[in-house]
Order: C-alpha cells, then sequence, then structure tokens
C-alpha cells in the first residue's frame, strides 16, 4: 500500500472512531491524537517503510528505580498489544506498538489502542505511584 494512500485510510479509521486528531502532518506521515474517554492523549501514530508505530507517553520515573522496571516487565507479559517501553534517558515510560502496514486493517489498529485503554484502566494506581 502506498504511503500517502496509507496515511488517508488511517486518518479515516481514526476519524470513524471518534478520536480528535490533534495534529497530522502528511509530509512527515505522522498524526497526535486523543479521546481522553478512554485515556488516550497525545498518543502519536507515524507510519514509517512497512510499520505504523504508535506511542504514548505515560509518566516519569524519576529515580531510574530498577524495582519499577521490573514490575513492568512483567506486567508487559499481560499485554496483548504493545508494550511498556523506556527513551534514551531511560526516564520516560512509553507503552509502544508497531504494526505491519502491508496488510493493516482497522482492527489492527482499534486492538492496540483498546489495549492502551485498558492497561491504562487496569494500571492507573500503579502507574501513578511509580511516578511519584
Amino acid at each position: 500500500m502506498e504511503q500517502l494512500e496509507l496515511f488517508s485510510k488511517v486518518k479515516n479509521w481514526l476519524l470513524e472512531l471518534e478520536y480528535n486528531i490533534q495534529l497530522e502532518n502528511e509530509k512527515h506521515q505522522s498524526f497526535i491524537i486523543e479521546k481522553e474517554s478512554e485515556g488516550i492523549k497525545n498518543m502519536m501514530l507515524v507510519i514509517a517503510p512497512q510499520i505504523l508505530i504508535i506511542e504514548q507517553f505515560l509518566f516519569r520515573c524519576k529515580n531510574n528505580q530498577q524495582d519499577i522496571y521490573k514490575q513492568l516487565l512483567i506486567k508487559n507479559r499481560d499485554i496483548v498489544h504493545g508494550a511498556f517501553v523506556l527513551d534514551e534517558s531511560g526516564e520516560k515510560v512509553i507503552f509502544r506498538n508497531t504494526l505491519q502496514t502491508e496488510n493493516l486493517d482497522e482492527n489492527e489498529l482499534i486492538a492496540t489502542i483498546n489495549s492502551l485503554s485498558l492497561l491504562i484502566s487496569e494500571y492507573s494506581t500503579e502507574m501513578i505511584l511509580f511516578s511519584k
């Protein structure tokens, strides 16, 4: 599927699913979306060659606490789509998933976003504690 065609397709899916597109950049093939009722705020979607990257910053881990990282890795096992990752600084905890674009369909995108929504609803208390 051509990049521009894929960009339009992803945009249409997001609009059909009633996500607010806060920013879209066709040149950089990216979106920033939100739907606060589902815990989605400033989620970034980037269409790169052959993959769709989906990321949302969750919290900053201030003290480089090894036990927090261990708990996040353990929780990763329960997450169906996506995972907790750290940025280059090792402080920012991000939800991230990548989807192949060759046969990408709306259900895959919905599954990733729903996975994050479920994670936030089930694990928010722990994430708040981790960020303190």
